[in-house]
Parts: structure tokens; sequence; C-alpha cells
């Protein structure tokens, strides 16, 4: 009987000693984990305009992030936290119709549906 009392016991003890009481912290410092932000640069007759700067500009700190969009018009970018506004680059005989508006990223976001559209004036 004292044998079995003697291993029940050290059986709960050990098992005990697997589960910590308090949760694991990791104190250490974490990556500054920003957004992306992504669209489609159009024509207004809805072709794809790649090979197109896309530049997203920080509104408080002035930081620019560059990007080129894909020979589908797509482009994504990833950008620290904060509130951008959007500019595209725009060749000789073009307007931009539509401009996004500024954006907020917060850490993990995906800001999709930040589409340009251009007019582009046929040369003769």
């Amino acid at each position: 009987m004292l044998l079995r009392s003697t291993c029940a016991v050290v059986a709960l003890l050990s098992s005990l000693a697997c589960h910590p009481s308090r949760p694991v912290v990791d104190p250490a410092p974490r990556p500054d984990v920003g957004g992306s932000i992504s669209g489609i640069v159009t024509a207004s007759d809805g072709t794809s305009l790649g090979a197109r700067k896309v530049v997203a500009v920080n509104m408080e700190t002035g930081a620019r992030v560059e990007t080129s969009t894909a020979t589908s018009g797509g482009y994504t970018m990833q950008v620290p936290p904060g509130i951008y506004r959007l500019e595209l680059e725009v060749r000789a005989g073009e307007t931009i119709v539509t401009t996004p508006e500024p954006t907020e990223v917060a850490p993990g976001d995906l800001d999709a549906g930040r589409n340009f559209v251009v007019a582009v004036v046929a040369r003769r």
C-alpha cells in the first residue's frame, strides 16, 4: 500500500512539474509589422496600365514607399502603420480621372481596392 501511495504521489508531482502554473511570456521586442496597400491602375476604357510607378506617402512623416504596377495593372506594397496618400506617375497625354482616398493602414491590414483610373488622350 505504501508503494502504491508513493507511486501515486510521484506521478502527481511529475504531472504538475510538466505544466507551468503561469503563462509563458516572451519579453523580446516585436518587429514593426505594417500592412499592405493594393489596387489596379486602368485606363478609362478598361485596359490595364502596367509599368506605372505608384507612391504611398505617409501624411504624418512624409515617408514614401514606391512600387510599380504589373502588366495586369495591379500593385501591392507593404507599408508601416500610418495614414497614406497615394500618387500615380502619369505620362504625356494622360490625366488621372479617379484617385483613391487617403487610407489608414494598421498592423496586418490589407487595404485593397485602392484603384486609379487614367484618361489617355489619343495622339494624332
